[in-house]
């Protein structure tokens, strides 16, 4: 039977695309986010690192900018790779942290419909089983 992924986030994620850069290796990939979380995010790249390597990532968000170190949790080859964050001073992780309850904020207000109707589904998915 072949492996079936086991999730394992410890938060929400976002849709929230965000201009980025890894650093590893002393080398800089330009990437970007596609997902993203108070804990990682999924990084968009055609060569992602392997599984396990240490990443600093450096997110643009407008003028700001969102840095941290972490670690490869999964590839996707010639996709991407998932990255925990791993250590980040709390100015960091409050900017990341203002960025997303924007972003939530923001799904609310413009998208309620879609809201409801996923909540609708995952309720009676739970109903239903």
């Amino acid at each position: 039977m072949p492996d079936v992924p086991v999730e394992k986030r410890k938060g929400p994620r976002f849709p929230f695309v965000l201009s980025a850069e890894v650093i590893a290796r002393g080398a800089k990939l330009g990437a970007r986010s596609s997902d993203i979380s108070r804990t990682g995010c999924h990084i968009d790249t055609l060569n992602p690192l392997p599984k396990g390597s240490k990443v600093k990532i450096r997110a643009t968000h407008h003028d700001e900018v969102f840095e941290a170190v972490g670690s490869g949790v999964y590839v996707s080859p010639c996709m991407g790779m998932g990255v925990s964050f791993e250590d980040g001073t709390r100015e960091q992780q409050t900017r990341l942290e203002c960025w997303l309850n924007s972003y939530a904020d923001q799904f609310e207000r413009f998208c309620p419909v879609i809201e409801k109707t996923l909540f609708a589904s995952a309720q009676f998915e739970t109903t239903a089983t």
